[in-house]
């Protein structure tokens, strides 16, 4: 019963703070998961993450799933994610009923979090490629496999960009990274 108390709060700490969607709690969950509590290492963390991006559903609720599951089977999954969502859901409320009452203050608060929105992506980012390149697991050395994927995946984007000035599918580039990492793994 603890570990579900556990996972619940530490889930709600990382919806309380994460603004921007997924890609921003990435970090705060390899944070806690990782780093403080041990729950998973860092090579399940990534694991997680790329699951967690490629199944549908958001990758935050997909994560928190995933993990509490992990620890605790569905009982888990269930605190884990609904500590996830909890704090989302009640922000939302409390934004909807100041908006209507005052408008630019709302603004206002939101236009100053943004800078730390991309700070923590941007992190997340040095993350992931940190993960890529070079895994923390050190039996498994530098990954030039992984940064070939990845180097081909940003060609690959840039070209497309250029030619179409749209951006391509991220379900394009899914499958494209499936099909590389088939051929060189």
């Amino acid at each position: 019963m603890k570990i579900l108390w556990e996972l619940f709060f530490t889930f709600a700490k990382i919806g309380m703070f994460t603004f921007g969607g997924g890609y921003a709690m990435i970090s705060l969950i390899e944070h806690e998961c990782v780093g403080k509590k041990q729950w998973i290492i860092p090579d399940e963390m990534m694991n997680i993450t790329v699951i967690a991006e490629s199944t549908p559903g958001p990758i935050m609720v997909n994560s928190a799933t995933y993990i509490g599951n992990t620890l605790a089977g569905f009982w888990g999954a269930l605190a884990a994610t609904t500590g996830v969502v909890l704090p989302s859901f009640i922000i939302i409320l409390l934004i909807v009923a100041l908006f209507q009452k005052k408008h630019k203050k709302v603004q206002m608060v939101l236009k100053g979090i943004k800078p730390c929105l991309m700070g923590i992506i941007i992190a997340t980012g040095f993350y992931l490629l940190g993960s890529i390149i070079f895994p923390r697991n050190e039996a498994s050395g530098f990954d030039y496999k992984a940064l070939i994927i990845l180097l081909l995946l940003i060609l690959i984007s840039i070209v497309y960009y250029q030619k179409k000035k749209k951006a391509i599918s991220p379900i394009l580039l899914i499958i494209a990274s499936a099909v590389m990492g088939c051929a060189l793994f």
